[in-house]
């Protein structure tokens, strides 16, 4: 994200050294003209030396702070890549686990130990919250229901895993930026003070010294941006599909839990009399 904002800020340089090359010499005479080939070539070339340049001018000039800046942007770079892997919906909720184990359910074609073994073999979040449901087989239906509470509030805790990091380099970025256009202000005056203003122009250092410390500002701005999205989109998903594993939990409580099988008992009765 940070290479993306000094490539652009890289763009000008290369248009204004394309202008100064269409200049005369200070001599006054004219250069012979070359073939367009040459030319092309030539223009080519210098455009790519004078867009590493100005890249390299730009980096050095954001000062040390563009280090921690660069390092909060490859974080966020790796954990939204990681968090868009694991949050995908067939990790957390794997259709066809679900809708057969429900099923059976159902059905009545499980008992506690295969149901057990079944939940074990997944290993998935909703998984896992059915583990904790089942263990509570024929128990009240409070009991089972607080179960599965629990153990999905603790998934929940492990879905936003790395959440509070990306939100961490959100709130750090910009800061980091604010702090590096301050010590470039307190830089760019000192050096005002201590120069000769007869040698040099005090606002050409005055621009140059502003325009060097806002680059951090703009390189924080750049990672906080999108690391805030990120953190709000995650959060997001997160909450869809905690409600959905909590919806699925009670459909297990209402039957596994003492009160549905002792109901479904009488209705066996009833119907084989």
């Amino acid at each position: 994200m940070i290479v993306v904002l000094l490539l652009v800020l890289s763009v000008p340089t290369v248009v204004f050294g394309q202008q100064s090359g269409d200049a005369l010499p200070e001599n006054g005479f004219e250069i012979p003209a070359a073939s367009s080939g040459d030319v092309n070539s030539a223009d080519d070339a210098s455009e790519h030396i004078v867009a590493s340049k100005r890249l390299l001018d730009v980096i050095k000039g954001g000062g040390p702070l563009m280090i921690p800046i660069a390092i909060c942007s490859f974080i966020l770079v790796v954990f939204t890549f990681e968090r868009f892997i694991s949050l995908r919906k067939g990790r957390i909720l794997p259709g066809p686990f679900t809708r057969k184990f429900l099923q059976q359910l159902d059905d009545g074609s499980l008992d506690r130990d295969l149901a057990m073994e079944l939940c074990d073999n997944n290993g998935s979040p909703v998984a896992r919250v059915f583990k904790a449901g089942v263990e509570k087989w024929g128990r009240p239906s409070v009991e089972v229901e607080q179960a599965i509470l629990d153990e999905g509030e603790r998934q929940s805790n492990y879905l936003r895993k790395y959440l509070r990091l990306i939100n961490c380099v959100a709130t750090v970025s910009p800061l980091l930026g604010l702090l590096g256009t301050v010590l470039g202000m307190i830089h760019a005056f000192d050096a005002i003070s201590s120069v000769d203003s007869n040698l040099v122009d005090p606002k050409v250092m005055i621009a140059t010294g502003i325009s060097q410390a806002l680059l951090t500002t703009a390189a924080g701005m750049s990672v906080a941006i999108p690391a805030l999205i990120a953190y709000m989109f995650f959060s997001s998903r997160v909450d869809r599909r905690v409600t959905e594993i909590d919806s699925m939990g009670m459909k297990v409580v209402r039957v596994i839990s003492a009160e549905a099988r002792n109901q479904k008992s009488k209705t066996g009765s009833r119907t084989a009399a």
